[in-house]
């Protein structure tokens, strides 16, 4: 049998010491918690480009794949999800004004100081961030020891 694994794209905007994060909108054990505006690869998209689609779709900045630098990859298992592989790309140049787009998805965009991100950050966009902001390519998370 084939374990599926999924390829999330997730975008670090930054500005100055500040990061954009959502406040997700989901229903389940992730809502109300922050998150990076981040979203599944589609079918024979390559991956920037699927990090400047969720951009535009979740936030409305558009942004020149060029500008975007992969800076994180995580590998996360959970009982209860699809196993996923997590790109984390970073920018800080974009055109337009950051929006909420999906509100059916999300409850607020803000931006957090870099050293003073949320209590209440879900773990895998943490990941990254953490993995960007120390120079770590990689992680794993869920897997058995």
């Amino acid at each position: 049998m084939i374990t599926r694994h999924l390829v999330d794209v997730h975008v670090l905007l930054t500005r100055r010491d500040e990061i954009l994060l959502s406040l997700r909108r989901s229903g389940d054990e992730f809502d109300a918690r922050w998150h990076l505006p981040a979203g599944k690869l589609e079918a024979g998209e390559p991956a920037a480009l699927g990090a400047v689609r969720e951009a535009r779709e979740e936030v409305g900045v558009e942004i020149a794949p060029a500008d975007l630098r992969l800076v994180h990859t995580a590998h996360v298992v959970s009982p209860s999800r699809d196993a996923r592989l997590g790109l984390f790309f970073h920018t800080e140049r974009w055109r337009g004004t950051p929006e909420n787009r999906e509100p059916d998805k999300s409850y607020e965009l803000r931006w957090f100081p870099l050293d003073a991100l949320p209590d209440d950050l879900i773990r895998y966009p943490a990941l990254g961030i953490r993995g960007w902001r120390t120079g770590v390519s990689y992680s794993d998370f869920g897997w058995p020891e």
